[in-house]
């Protein structure tokens, strides 16, 4: 959704050609992969020392509360805001993949730890791909409300007939959206089949402009990304409850072996004094 967010809306807005943003999106979607980078070995060192459940805890909190501020940034964002919020969330994700995987791994005996790496491995990439799908589908979900209605009028009042308006208009928001992913002017895209780009009674130059469609989604993009948002949002606090339910600082065995290991001390006094 973010990188949507940037491709569709703010780069062109600033400037930025609909060829260029895929590569100016991953640039400006770096504080949130440098975030993680700090973070999580950090994190994972102290939940060694420490335990998992604080940090865990604390990093879903911490995603959580970043969702929240994405929903309150207007969509033309000072850039400085949408760092902040990014960097804060990759922080977060770090302070939470480190110590969650290192509870993972030491609630299971030693002699099961690949089987559940491998498990946890999984889970992760089959939540990835159920997490795009369900995200994707949240913010069509929202677009389609007001989007067909906010396009139609859009295309109307710079030339473009009722008929063909409606008909674009009507067409699925994921259209549009995926344009935009892939670098393309949705509305150049729209209305190239139909011809009347050409035609003198339509605005073409402002239709196909960097500002037109980037403006026009702006309102019905924003009501997605409160329905994406809050969605994380919940997800992660959801998480975060877990995660603190899990107890604290434990390791498969430990309490066993110290067992063993005074045991072992008795029998040994004993046989000394026999």
């Amino acid at each position: 959704m973010l990188i949507i967010w940037l491709q569709g809306i703010w780069l062109p807005l600033h400037g930025y050609s609909y060829e260029s943003t895929p590569l100016w999106a991953g640039i400006y979607m770096l504080p949130i992969t440098i975030g993680f980078l700090i973070a999580g070995p950090i994190s994972g060192a102290l939940s060694d020392r420490f335990g998992s459940r604080g940090f865990a805890t604390v990093g879903l909190v911490l995603v959580a509360a970043t969702f929240i501020g994405l929903l309150l940034i207007p969509v033309n964002f000072e850039y400085w805001q949408f760092a902040l919020l990014t960097g804060l969330n990759g922080i977060g994700s770090g302070l939470f993949s480190s110590p969650n995987r290192t509870a993972i791994m030491n609630s299971v005996p030693p002699n099961e730890r690949g089987a559940a790496s491998g498990m946890a491995g999984v889970a992760l990439n089959a939540g990835s791909s159920l997490s795009i799908g369900i995200f994707f589908s949240l913010m069509i979900a929202g677009l389609s409300v007001a989007l067909p209605t906010a396009l139609t009028q859009g295309l109307t009042s710079h030339g473009v007939p009722q008929t063909v308006a409606s008909q674009i208009g009507n067409t699925p928001p994921v259209g549009s959206l995926f344009a935009a992913f892939l670098g393309y002017n949705p509305i150049q895209s729209l209305l190239a089949p139909t011809g009347l780009l050409s035609s003198a009674k339509v605005d073409a130059a402002t239709l196909t402009g960097k500002e037109f469609f980037p403006q026009l989604i702006s309102g019905p993009f924003h009501d997605g990304l409160v329905i994406v948002f809050l969605a994380a949002a919940i997800m992660s606090i959801i998480g975060a409850i877990a995660s603190f339910a899990g107890g604290a600082k434990y390791v498969h065995g430990e309490g066993t072996a110290a067992e063993r290991s005074t045991s072992d001390e008795g029998e040994d006094v004993g046989a000394a004094r026999a």
